[in-house]
């Protein structure tokens, strides 16, 4: 028999302990250990995102003039996609795009009313209405650089707006006298530009882009028309006639038009190519914000020139689908698109601007000032220019321009 042997106490059956390292410590040995697109998978379960339904993306077809500016902003961009817009841009003038074919494009967006009074007026011939939306507006200026303004000025031609502690950045141009410079073909040494540091023998007189096809060189045209017809818009084929006859050579003596002004203007060559260029405001002040945030001050040597008579631009985007109208009713609603288009320099038209473009809102005033950027002002006794009705200015515009009759043309 075996010997007696003590007993031994009972004891527990071994067990293994496992640890659980912490939740931030796995995600991390994850993110060394798998490849990326597993890590996304990771980060959306830990998130909580990846039971999220996926937004669709609808592209939007556009032809567009110069408001593209708008729609291709970053930011812009971005806020559209939250909202599951893409927008795809056709680049091309406004009487360009009333006259070309719009099938496959959701939205068009001329700078100015006639050319969108041209594709609704086509469009309701063939029973397609469209929608307009007119979500912001950008005055029509003339754009110039200090020495010029001021040589216009000593000649009592502009008048600067003036700014507490500082040189002016806008003018008040009084047109008809303007006009009457480019009609007597005075040149800049004539009014004597050499007392501001310059020689420059070439005519007075403002660049535009292209006459048939840009709505700022058309809205021009039928201002310097208003100004030289006695601030009176022609109103018969006639008279529409004789007036385009007359003002032709103060428009085509610029030589060759640049295709957009305000890409030459704000180019560091500018001043040599084109002393005064027709342009929108939103440009010029979305180059003045830009030049703050960037180096800290406005760009002093470039300057406005407001006419004294002066037309109130709405700028329309056309609908064609129902995709195109989604996005129209955003463009125009949305407070945070609003914001930005003002950020841009647009007068945004659901600010207290109201809707007629004439002085800048509060928001604008607000947004400027915070920026240490001069507040343009226009004057309730500046005169109101009136264009011909549309199918007299389209007259007018293949008259001075010498433009190819197109599809669309207004008989």
């Amino acid at each position: 028999m075996p010997a007696n042997r003590p007993a031994r106490p009972a004891t527990e059956e071994p067990r293994l302990t496992v640890s659980r390292p912490p939740r931030r410590r796995l995600r991390r040995a994850l993110a060394l250990a798998l490849p990326v697109p597993v890590i996304g998978l990771v980060l959306l379960v830990a998130g909580g995102n990846l039971l999220l339904p996926l937004r669709q993306v609808v592209t939007i077809e556009a032809k567009m003039a110069s408001k593209r500016d708008f729609f291709q902003d970053p930011e812009v961009e971005r806020l559209l996609m939250k909202h599951g817009f893409r927008v795809h841009i056709t680049s091309m003038g406004s009487r360009e795009i009333a006259n070309q074919d719009f099938e496959g494009y959701d939205v068009v967006f001329p700078s100015g009313q006639p050319a969108a009074d041209l594709i609704s007026r086509e469009r309701a011939e063939a029973n397609r209405p469209a929608l307009l939306y007119r979500p912001f507006v950008s005055p029509i200026v003339l754009a110039t650089y200090r020495n010029y303004a001021e040589a216009l000025s000593d000649h009592g031609v502009a008048k600067p707006q003036q700014v507490p502690g500082g040189r002016p950045m806008y003018y008040t141009l009084d047109m008809t006298a303007f006009v009457k410079l480019t009609r007597e073909g005075r040149r800049w040494n004539d009014i004597g530009i050499e007392r501001q540091g310059v020689h420059n023998s070439n005519k007075i007189l403002a660049q535009t882009s292209d006459i048939c096809e840009s709505n700022s060189a058309g809205t021009y045209l039928g201002l310097v028309a208003f100004v030289e017809n006695k601030n009176d818009a022609p109103n018969d084929e006639t008279e529409a006639a004789a007036v385009a006859q007359e003002i032709k050579p103060l428009l085509v003596e610029q030589g060759l038009p640049g295709s957009e002004r305000a890409e030459t203007y704000l180019s560091p060559d500018g001043q040599s190519i084109a002393p005064i260029s027709v342009i929108y405001e939103h440009q010029f002040l979305s180059h003045q914000i830009r030049h703050q945030a960037q180096k800290g001050g406005t760009d002093d040597e470039r300057v406005l020139l407001y006419p004294s008579t002066r037309f109130v631009t709405e700028p329309q985007l056309v609908a064609l689908t129902g995709d195109g109208a989604r996005l129209g009713e955003l463009v125009s609603e949305d407070p945070e698109l609003q914001h930005r288009a003002m950020e841009l320099g647009f007068r945004a038209r659901n600010t207290n601007s109201g809707t007629s473009g004439n002085t800048a809102g509060d928001e604008l005033i607000e947004f400027l000032t915070e920026r240490h950027i001069p507040v343009p002002t226009t004057s309730a006794n500046d005169t109101r220019a009136v264009l011909p009705p549309l199918p007299l200015l389209e007259q007018m515009i293949k008259t001075v321009g010498d433009c190819p009759e197109r599809k669309g043309d207004v008989k």
